[in-house]
Protein backbone atom coordinates (compact mmCIF):
# COMPACT_ATOMS: atom_id res chain seq x y z
CA UNK A 1 0.00 0.00 0.00
CA UNK A 2 1.20 3.17 -0.89
CA UNK A 3 1.94 5.60 2.05
CA UNK A 4 -0.11 8.91 2.72
CA UNK A 5 0.71 12.00 1.47
CA UNK A 6 0.68 13.72 4.44
CA UNK A 7 2.50 11.20 6.54
CA UNK A 8 5.20 11.55 3.65
CA UNK A 9 5.54 15.10 4.05
CA UNK A 10 5.41 14.98 7.66
CA UNK A 11 8.39 12.20 7.55
CA UNK A 12 10.13 14.43 4.94
CA UNK A 13 9.90 17.29 6.92
CA UNK A 14 11.12 15.64 10.20
CA UNK A 15 14.08 14.15 8.00
CA UNK A 16 14.75 17.36 6.77
CA UNK A 17 14.99 19.14 10.46
CA UNK A 18 16.92 16.58 12.31
CA UNK A 19 19.47 15.80 9.87
CA UNK A 20 21.02 18.64 11.30
CA UNK A 21 24.44 18.26 13.30
CA UNK A 22 22.47 20.73 16.40
CA UNK A 23 20.95 17.73 17.34
CA UNK A 24 24.19 15.31 17.10
CA UNK A 25 26.36 17.34 19.45
CA UNK A 26 26.06 14.85 22.57
CA UNK A 27 25.89 11.51 20.29
CA UNK A 28 28.30 9.13 19.32
CA UNK A 29 28.85 10.27 15.85
CA UNK A 30 30.91 12.91 17.31
CA UNK A 31 33.78 10.44 18.08
CA UNK A 32 33.99 9.48 14.15
CA UNK A 33 33.18 12.58 13.03
CA UNK A 34 36.52 14.11 15.25
CA UNK A 35 38.86 12.15 13.08
CA UNK A 36 37.45 12.60 9.89
CA UNK A 37 37.36 16.62 10.47
CA UNK A 38 40.92 16.65 11.57
CA UNK A 39 42.21 14.50 8.55
CA UNK A 40 40.57 16.70 6.46
CA UNK A 41 42.33 19.73 8.25
CA UNK A 42 45.51 18.16 7.30
CA UNK A 43 46.28 16.62 11.22
CA UNK A 44 44.70 16.61 14.19
CA UNK A 45 44.45 19.50 16.22
CA UNK A 46 47.93 19.92 16.72
CA UNK A 47 48.73 16.74 19.24
CA UNK A 48 50.89 15.27 16.49
CA UNK A 49 51.81 16.98 12.79
CA UNK A 50 51.19 13.12 11.07
CA UNK A 51 47.59 12.67 9.64
CA UNK A 52 45.06 10.71 10.72
CA UNK A 53 44.65 7.71 8.66
CA UNK A 54 40.97 6.23 7.67
CA UNK A 55 41.69 3.77 10.09
CA UNK A 56 41.55 5.69 12.69
CA UNK A 57 38.08 7.39 11.97
CA UNK A 58 36.92 3.53 11.11
CA UNK A 59 38.42 2.30 14.34
CA UNK A 60 36.60 5.16 16.19
CA UNK A 61 33.22 4.73 14.56
CA UNK A 62 33.54 0.29 15.58
CA UNK A 63 33.98 1.37 19.30
CA UNK A 64 31.23 4.38 19.27
CA UNK A 65 28.73 2.03 17.85
CA UNK A 66 29.63 -0.85 20.03
CA UNK A 67 28.84 1.04 22.74
CA UNK A 68 25.83 2.52 21.02
CA UNK A 69 23.18 1.77 23.51
CA UNK A 70 21.94 3.34 26.68
CA UNK A 71 21.56 7.25 27.74
CA UNK A 72 23.60 9.32 25.25
CA UNK A 73 25.14 11.02 28.21
CA UNK A 74 26.93 7.56 29.45
CA UNK A 75 27.47 6.47 25.89
CA UNK A 76 29.51 9.81 25.09
CA UNK A 77 30.85 9.28 28.36
CA UNK A 78 32.25 5.88 27.81
CA UNK A 79 33.69 6.45 24.26
CA UNK A 80 35.68 9.34 25.69
CA UNK A 81 37.00 6.80 27.94
CA UNK A 82 38.28 4.37 25.50
CA UNK A 83 39.86 6.96 23.43
CA UNK A 84 41.51 7.92 26.44
CA UNK A 85 42.45 4.46 26.81
CA UNK A 86 44.00 5.07 23.18
CA UNK A 87 45.48 8.33 23.86
CA UNK A 88 43.62 9.67 20.65
CA UNK A 89 45.53 7.11 18.58
CA UNK A 90 43.20 4.31 17.86
CA UNK A 91 45.23 2.88 14.80
CA UNK A 92 48.46 3.14 16.86
CA UNK A 93 46.77 1.56 19.68
CA UNK A 94 45.22 -0.95 17.62
CA UNK A 95 48.75 -1.86 15.69
CA UNK A 96 50.70 -1.91 18.90
CA UNK A 97 48.73 -4.82 20.44
CA UNK A 98 49.21 -3.98 24.07
CA UNK A 99 45.50 -3.34 25.13
CA UNK A 100 43.45 -2.73 28.36
CA UNK A 101 42.33 -6.40 29.29
CA UNK A 102 40.15 -6.92 32.10
CA UNK A 103 37.02 -7.92 33.45
CA UNK A 104 36.01 -4.15 35.00
CA UNK A 105 33.01 -2.27 33.08
CA UNK A 106 33.73 0.07 30.57
CA UNK A 107 30.45 0.44 29.29
CA UNK A 108 27.44 -1.23 31.11
CA UNK A 109 27.98 -4.85 30.76
CA UNK A 110 30.74 -4.22 27.80
CA UNK A 111 34.13 -5.52 29.62
CA UNK A 112 37.72 -3.78 28.86
CA UNK A 113 38.07 -7.72 27.52
CA UNK A 114 35.98 -7.06 24.99
CA UNK A 115 37.41 -3.92 24.11
CA UNK A 116 40.76 -5.69 23.61
CA UNK A 117 39.28 -8.57 22.30
CA UNK A 118 37.76 -5.99 19.26
CA UNK A 119 41.19 -4.38 18.84
CA UNK A 120 43.04 -8.00 18.69
CA UNK A 121 40.30 -8.74 15.57
CA UNK A 122 41.10 -4.99 14.10
CA UNK A 123 44.67 -5.48 14.36
CA UNK A 124 44.27 -8.79 12.82
CA UNK A 125 42.20 -7.37 9.62
CA UNK A 126 44.12 -3.95 9.18
CA UNK A 127 47.51 -6.50 8.89
CA UNK A 128 45.35 -7.78 5.65
CA UNK A 129 43.39 -4.82 4.58
CA UNK A 130 43.43 -0.97 4.11
CA UNK A 131 40.30 -0.60 5.68
CA UNK A 132 37.11 -2.23 7.10
CA UNK A 133 34.49 -0.63 3.54
CA UNK A 134 35.75 -4.33 1.91
CA UNK A 135 33.56 -6.17 4.75
CA UNK A 136 30.06 -6.95 4.38
CA UNK A 137 27.87 -7.10 7.19
CA UNK A 138 28.53 -10.75 8.29
CA UNK A 139 32.25 -10.41 7.89
CA UNK A 140 32.01 -7.12 10.24
CA UNK A 141 29.46 -9.19 12.39
CA UNK A 142 32.05 -12.16 12.81
CA UNK A 143 35.63 -10.75 12.26
CA UNK A 144 35.37 -6.97 14.22
CA UNK A 145 32.89 -7.77 16.58
CA UNK A 146 33.40 -11.54 17.11
CA UNK A 147 29.45 -12.89 17.05
CA UNK A 148 28.60 -15.51 15.44
CA UNK A 149 26.89 -15.07 11.44
CA UNK A 150 22.65 -14.58 12.09
CA UNK A 151 21.86 -13.59 8.51
CA UNK A 152 18.20 -12.73 10.88
CA UNK A 153 19.80 -10.55 13.49
CA UNK A 154 19.11 -6.31 12.63
CA UNK A 155 22.73 -5.93 13.01
CA UNK A 156 22.11 -2.57 14.38
CA UNK A 157 25.56 -1.15 14.96
CA UNK A 158 26.87 -2.41 11.89
CA UNK A 159 24.05 -0.44 9.82
CA UNK A 160 24.56 2.50 12.00
CA UNK A 161 28.15 2.59 11.54
CA UNK A 162 28.10 2.67 7.78
CA UNK A 163 25.35 5.29 7.87
CA UNK A 164 28.03 7.70 9.85
CA UNK A 165 30.65 6.41 7.00
CA UNK A 166 28.61 6.32 3.80
CA UNK A 167 26.00 9.24 3.46
CA UNK A 168 27.70 12.26 2.20
CA UNK A 169 25.36 14.78 1.97
CA UNK A 170 27.96 16.95 4.57
CA UNK A 171 25.53 17.43 7.69
CA UNK A 172 25.45 15.25 10.56
CA UNK A 173 27.27 11.77 8.57
CA UNK A 174 30.96 11.60 7.43
CA UNK A 175 30.81 10.61 3.78
CA UNK A 176 34.42 8.89 4.34
CA UNK A 177 33.62 5.55 3.01
CA UNK A 178 34.03 6.51 -1.09
CA UNK A 179 32.81 2.83 -2.94
CA UNK A 180 29.74 2.38 -0.60
CA UNK A 181 26.62 3.84 -2.30
CA UNK A 182 23.58 5.37 0.36
CA UNK A 183 21.26 3.93 -2.01
CA UNK A 184 22.23 0.75 0.08
CA UNK A 185 22.34 1.58 3.14
CA UNK A 186 19.56 -0.06 5.61
CA UNK A 187 17.71 1.30 8.61
CA UNK A 188 19.43 0.60 12.40
CA UNK A 189 17.24 -0.58 13.88
CA UNK A 190 16.68 -1.12 17.91
CA UNK A 191 13.26 -1.53 20.28
CA UNK A 192 12.98 2.40 20.23
CA UNK A 193 13.46 2.55 16.28
CA UNK A 194 10.91 -0.80 15.77
CA UNK A 195 8.61 1.32 17.91
CA UNK A 196 8.71 4.62 16.02
CA UNK A 197 8.45 2.71 13.05
CA UNK A 198 5.28 0.67 14.13
CA UNK A 199 3.27 3.44 15.76
CA UNK A 200 3.81 4.63 12.00
CA UNK A 201 2.56 2.16 9.87
CA UNK A 202 6.15 1.53 8.26
CA UNK A 203 6.04 -2.32 9.21
CA UNK A 204 3.54 -4.72 10.57
CA UNK A 205 5.59 -7.23 11.39
CA UNK A 206 6.52 -7.96 15.67
CA UNK A 207 9.62 -9.53 14.85
CA UNK A 208 12.85 -7.34 15.26
CA UNK A 209 14.97 -8.88 12.87
CA UNK A 210 16.73 -8.03 9.20
CA UNK A 211 13.51 -8.77 7.59
CA UNK A 212 11.44 -5.84 9.45
CA UNK A 213 14.93 -3.87 8.88
CA UNK A 214 14.26 -4.13 4.80
CA UNK A 215 10.28 -3.47 5.10
CA UNK A 216 11.22 -0.22 7.20
CA UNK A 217 14.18 0.66 4.61
CA UNK A 218 11.31 0.00 1.84
CA UNK A 219 9.10 2.24 2.82
CA UNK A 220 11.45 4.92 3.11
CA UNK A 221 13.12 4.17 -0.26
CA UNK A 222 9.42 5.10 -1.46
CA UNK A 223 10.08 8.96 -0.20
CA UNK A 224 14.00 8.97 -0.17
CA UNK A 225 14.46 6.38 -3.32
CA UNK A 226 18.36 7.20 -3.67
CA UNK A 227 18.90 7.89 0.17
CA UNK A 228 16.18 5.49 2.37
CA UNK A 229 18.20 5.91 5.62
CA UNK A 230 17.56 9.42 5.76
CA UNK A 231 14.64 7.82 7.00
CA UNK A 232 16.82 7.69 10.65
CA UNK A 233 16.52 11.04 11.09
CA UNK A 234 12.98 11.11 10.48
CA UNK A 235 12.08 8.43 12.88
CA UNK A 236 14.73 10.42 15.50
CA UNK A 237 12.77 13.32 14.46
CA UNK A 238 9.41 11.55 15.56
CA UNK A 239 10.59 10.44 18.67
CA UNK A 240 11.21 14.23 19.75
CA UNK A 241 7.08 15.29 18.43
CA UNK A 242 5.70 11.92 20.50
CA UNK A 243 7.85 12.99 23.28
CA UNK A 244 6.92 16.63 22.92
CA UNK A 245 3.15 15.21 23.34
CA UNK A 246 3.12 13.16 25.70
CA UNK A 247 0.72 13.98 28.43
Amino acid sequence: MAMEEKMKMQLIGWAEKYNDPVYFQEDPIIFPKYFAAASAAGGNAGQNPSEYRLADIEIAAVIASHLAWGRRSMIVRDCRRALDEMQWRPYEYVMNGEYRDENASLHRTVKWSEFAEICRRLKNIYSTYGSLECLDTSQIRTMVFGQKDDPKAPSKKINMMRRWMVRDDGKVDLGVWKHSDKKDLLIPLDVHVYEMAYSLGLTSRKQKDMRTVHEITEAFREIFPDDPCKGDFALFGYGLYRMDNED
